[in-house]
């Protein structure tokens, strides 16, 4: 009775979402990819998948096992490399990341990372929805913003410099605000998931704006801003090629607004992988040689 190549069956056929996959992968056929399903189940005594012709699905009874399974046999794995004396990080690396930031600094990333890394697989998760590490089997969270649950472990990678920014276009058809005094008489674009919501919170004088489009996505403020709908309050290397050029401009740079903290979040009571430990490295590496995402030193 070998359960441990019943589990990798099970598990690897989670991350495929094929049999033949993992037969090809294991060089043992699918019908013994079946059985050994079969057999998993009947030793723990519950339905984990349904299976077609098309396609699996895990039974929630088989979502349970598989989130506590797979860190299981990564430290299974791990701990006969290291006593072969081998220092490879290998395994499935799970991570989330919000959607503006994976877009335009962490993807860019993703091949030097993996080339570094051949035995690791990443599977990246984006989306600007907040996740139970735990219970969705992520090891690691990037999260930009102030940390607010106290179960999760955190370690500061970079930061997210906040400017005022409108299109030029914008400026030239309504005029320049020359302090936040000015911005109630302006359009501003509201990102709706801003955690002070209409209070833009300059240093010296939070004000509160308004405008008649708000969205709950950076990518789209991003767009309305090109658009010339009006002025948002935005990480500055969301616009960085735009500011560059011209067609976007900072507004008020001497009203300091305060920035945020970029932070790689994991749970507390979970051992963290080496593979997700050179992640976190990797990513701190990268965004402390970024002039938009380093953490400036206290004056």
């Amino acid at each position: 009775m070998d359960r441990l190549l019943w589990m990798h069956c099970f598990a690897r056929a989670v991350e495929t979402g094929s049999l033949s996959a993992v037969a090809r992968e294991l060089g043992i056929g699918q019908p013994n990819v079946s059985r050994h399903l079969a057999s998993l189940e009947a030793q723990v005594g519950a339905r984990l998948m349904h299976r077609s012709t098309r396609r699996l699905t895990l039974t929630s009874e088989g979502e349970r096992y598989y989130a506590e399974l797979r860190p299981a046999l990564d430290a299974l794995r791990e701990a006969e490399s290291n006593a072969r004396g081998e220092d490879h990080p290998a395994g499935l690396l799970r991570a989330t990341a919000p959607t503006a930031l994976a877009r335009y600094k962490i993807l860019p990333l993703v091949k030097p990372f993996l080339a570094r890394y051949p035995e690791i697989d990443l599977d990246l998760q984006i989306g600007d929805r907040m996740i139970d590490l735990v219970e969705e089997g992520v090891d690691v969270a990037i999260r930009v913003g102030d940390l607010r649950d106290s179960a999760l472990r955190a370690r500061r990678i970079g930061t997210a410099r906040r400017v005022c920014v409108a299109s030029s276009d914008y400026l030239a058809a309504h005029g320049t605000p020359q302090t936040p005094l000015d911005l109630p008489r302006h359009q501003c674009v509201l990102f709706s998931l801003l955690a002070t919501g209409a209070v833009w919170p300059f240093e010296r004088a939070p004000i509160t704006v308004g405008g008649r489009f708000r969205v709950n996505s950076p990518e789209g403020v991003r767009a309305a801003v090109l658009d010339g709908l009006g002025i948002a309050l935005m990480p500055r290397w969301l616009f960085a090629d735009e500011i560059a050029s011209g067609r976007v401009q900072v507004l008020m740079p001497d009203w300091g607004i305060p920035s945020l903290p970029i932070h790689a979040i994991y749970a507390e009571k979970r051992l963290l992988p080496r593979r997700a430990r050179v992640f976190i490295d990797y990513l701190d590496a990268e965004f402390s040689a970024d002039p938009l995402l380093r953490t400036l030193p206290a004056p």
